[in-house]
């Protein structure tokens, strides 16, 4: 069977999901872990990460790929990158990831505050922590903490909101 076309996400905002619907994700170090692969991404591919959370056993990332960079190249790259990592720990081999990532192209300022919102509350709802702003694995506590090595600088993420031009 063919795999579903997830459309052009290869240009502006997308949120995306990875899931692996188990528990690979839950130990503090394998978030860190990923967190450093993310960082490693960041220095490979051009792309702006305007918000995160790495859950226990999914991540979800508000991200725009730059020209000539699409958004299937980052995500293949991360999910392998970490997939070896993850197997070279735990000495074993084989898929980490349950399945493809989900992507969606944001269509307007609205939907891009909405989609930062939700995956900021995703540790709450999960009881995880009471308040958004203290879940380390996600993008709201790296702004409020000035950590931009993954996460876009909180100067443009104001720019992004406040001026962007989401009809292209």
């Amino acid at each position: 069977m063919a795999r579903k076309n997830r459309g052009n996400t290869s240009r502006g905002d997308t949120y995306s999901e990875i899931n692996r619907w188990l528990t690979e994700l839950q130990s503090p170090l394998i978030k860190i872990l990923f967190m450093q692969v993310i960082a490693e991404a960041h220095r490979k591919y051009a792309f702006n990460l305007w918000n995160f959370c790495i859950m226990d056993d999914h991540i979800h990332f508000l991200i725009t790929p730059e020209k000539d960079v699409s958004l299937s190249m980052i995500m293949k790259w991360i999910k392998m990158v970490f997939a070896i990592r993850w197997n070279k720990m735990h000495k074993t081999t084989g898929h980490v990831w349950g399945d493809r990532f989900h992507a969606r192209v944001i269509e307007s300022s609205e939907d891009f505050l909405r989609v930062f919102r939700y995956i900021n509350q995703n540790p709450v709802k999960a009881g995880l922590v009471t308040q958004a702003k203290e879940w380390i694995f996600g993008g709201l506590y790296h702004y409020l903490h000035n950590i931009v090595h993954i996460v876009t600088s909180f100067s443009d993420l104001l720019a992004k909101i406040f001026t962007a031009d989401f009809s292209t």
